[in-house]
């Protein structure tokens, strides 16, 4: 170990190499980020603006979007940066700072999905006890113990990649700063940290998964059991929303994570990885802005306002100087 020097920052291979592709990919990046960053914040402020918007499946809807505002502000800024910049290190604590947010958000949007799908179920399956289960106090418990488990988890995996000595090289193969390309770089065995940070995140995430399939068997169950045709697709409609974003959301990260360290491929990962870190953040306002009707209805009300309000602006913004004109010619006369 004398004759081992150790590392003090790291360097992210970055989106690509290829300087020709650099300028390309920053403004593709800039413009996904654009788009995440606004349709998640018009979503919360639709929620908190519209009272039809103030039940408990839309106060989990708008904390899904304020995670994934801050589960995109975590990597995306990074590679836009690293695109133009001709060293792309990042000091040790940054690096852990980075991987805390990132496993922090995508643990507690895991557990989300798992909350939302309950709601449905009470709603869906007992919905004379809907007030009952799924009040304001349970929303908010619900949401904070959200938030501390994914804290916690993330806590421990950022303790268990960093606690190695990292003595190889300094090269990160990744665009970010990601569990398992970090135990890469240990010059010590990684087996017990690893086997200890995945057997935790497989107890949230597919604990989860598990919620929400149960969840969604009895909500299947039920809707057989209705009679009418239009009752059973109007309870539907409500779900299609959640139930794709749990698709979009778990199909890669199942591929990701639920894995051994070995298995770890760059070339193989490098596209999945871009799928739930930067473009699954900006499809999730789309979805439910596109499919769900209350939020459609509550977007074009809001459309009409901004419209009614420019044309108003517009076509008596002359009238002040009109009625400042004719003062001004009755005190010449």
């Amino acid at each position: 170990m004398k004759n081992e020097s150790f590392v003090t920052e790291f360097v992210l291979t970055g989106l690509s190499s290829n300087p020709n592709l650099k300028l390309p990919l920053f403004f593709l990046s800039l413009l996904v980020y654009m788009v995440t960053f606004l349709g998640n914040l018009i979503i919360i402020a639709l929620i908190r603006m519209t009272p039809g918007l103030q039940t408990p499946m839309y106060f989990f809807l708008m904390n899904l979007s304020l995670v994934d505002v801050l589960y995109s502000s975590t990597i995306t800024p990074n590679i836009m940066a690293n695109l133009l910049s001709a060293k792309k290190t990042i000091s040790i604590t940054g690096c852990a700072i980075q991987m805390f947010f990132f496993i922090d958000l995508a643990s507690s949007e895991a557990m989300l999905l798992a909350v939302m799908a309950y709601d449905r179920y009470v709603a869906i399956c007992n919905p004379l006890y809907y007030t009952v289960f799924i009040n304001k106090v349970t929303c908010i418990q619900l949401i904070c113990s959200v938030y501390i488990a994914g804290c916690l988890n993330s806590l421990i995996h950022t303790s268990a990649a960093f606690s190695l000595p990292f003595c190889r090289s300094n090269q990160i193969n990744h665009f970010y700063c990601d569990f398992s390309p970090i135990l890469k770089l240990s010059c010590k065995d990684t087996y017990l940290n690893e086997m200890f940070a995945y057997i935790l995140a497989g107890s949230i995430e597919v604990g989860s998964f598990f919620c929400i399939v149960i969840s969604y068997t009895y909500i299947i169950c039920a809707l057989f059991k209705i009679g009418s045709s239009r009752s059973r697709i109007k309870s539907l409609s409500t779900c299609v929303s959640h139930f794709t974003c749990v698709a979009l959301f778990y199909s890669p990260l199942f591929y990701m994570y639920l894995r051994p360290i070995s298995a770890y491929a760059v070339d193989q990962d490098w596209m999945v990885s871009v799928l739930y870190t930067v473009i699954i953040p900006m499809l999730n306002p789309m979805i439910y802005s596109l499919r769900n009707q209350d939020v459609k209805k509550a977007l074009q009300k809001e459309q009409q306002k901004v419209i009614f309000s420019v044309k108003k602006l517009f076509f008596e913004s002359d009238r002040p100087g009109k009625m400042l004109a004719s003062v001004i010619c009755n005190q010449k006369s």
